[in-house]
């Protein structure tokens, strides 16, 4: 067994290590990095980490064919596009994600960006109603993204949400790369309304494995209950910024086979 003072000190030593401008070439999270504008930064985002799963290599090719369909502009793409330039992304895939996500995708972005000045806003709710916890406010996103009528049902799959019980692991990633305020140029650290310190640790299988491996995870499903006990356990060396530690468990997993 590992103390917790052992389990700290070998955390802190690989956050250090693999929070770094050397990670990002070969992580989703180089395709946002690729632009400047607030906008492009969060739809771009948005797409790197809903894509994520499979081969990180081709993720990133994926989600660059993406940028190259909607011109390496895509708050221009999806907020001014006529019914033609649609055409673009038509047969677009990635495992189970086709053209019909896609396109509803990029019907609600523009919709959403026509009300609001940042997709911060969608996890928010309306004053009165904004959500207390990080919970709440995933499944605030996910009700939101298919309030309209156009939703498909098949699109659903591809955004989870607590509410199924889900670790959500490409939404908290999402938020993450957004909330962090980072002084390495990983993260982004774009919005100012959700805290840092109520951010959910993004758990993938490596993260799991290597987090269950140190005792920061008791629980066998791999269900949002989960997320939050890794979370909890995390904020114990650092309850401000939690999360930095998903790089030195993923780390660990993906870079030393923990």
């Amino acid at each position: 067994m590992h103390s917790q003072a052992q389990v700290k000190a070998l955390l802190e030593d690989r956050y250090q290590r693999y929070n770094t401008i050397e990670f990002i070439a070969h992580d989703p999270v180089s395709v946002p990095h690729r632009f400047h504008e607030k906008r492009d930064v969060e739809i771009s985002g948005f797409f790197a980490s809903i894509l994520a799963w499979g081969q990180r290599k081709t993720i990133i090719n994926k989600c660059l064919e993406l940028m190259q369909r909607m011109d390496y502009a895509p708050y221009q793409f999806v907020t001014q596009h006529q019914d033609e330039d649609l055409k673009q992304l038509l047969g677009f895939k990635h495992r189970t994600f086709n053209d019909t996500d896609l396109l509803y995708l990029v019907y609600f972005f523009k919709w959403f960006y026509e009300r609001h000045e940042s997709l911060e806003e969608a996890f928010l709710g309306s004053s009165g109603t904004e959500p207390s916890t990080q919970k709440e406010r995933l499944e605030q996103f996910y009700n939101l993204m298919f309030s309209l009528p156009e939703a498909p049902h098949r699109t659903r799959k591809h955004i989870s949400t607590p509410a199924k019980k889900s670790a959500c692991k490409r939404i908290n990633m999402y938020l993450r790369w957004m909330v962090r305020k980072d002084d390495c140029g990983v993260d982004f650290g774009l919005w100012n309304r959700i805290p840092a310190a109520e951010l959910i640790c993004p758990c993938d299988v490596h993260v799991q494995r290597v987090a269950r491996r140190l005792g920061l995870i008791t629980r066998s499903q791999s269900d949002w209950a989960m997320a939050e006990e890794l979370t909890q356990n995390l904020r114990q060396f650092d309850p401000h910024d939690p999360v930095k530690y998903d790089y030195a468990l993923f780390g660990l997993g993906i870079e030393e086979k923990f």
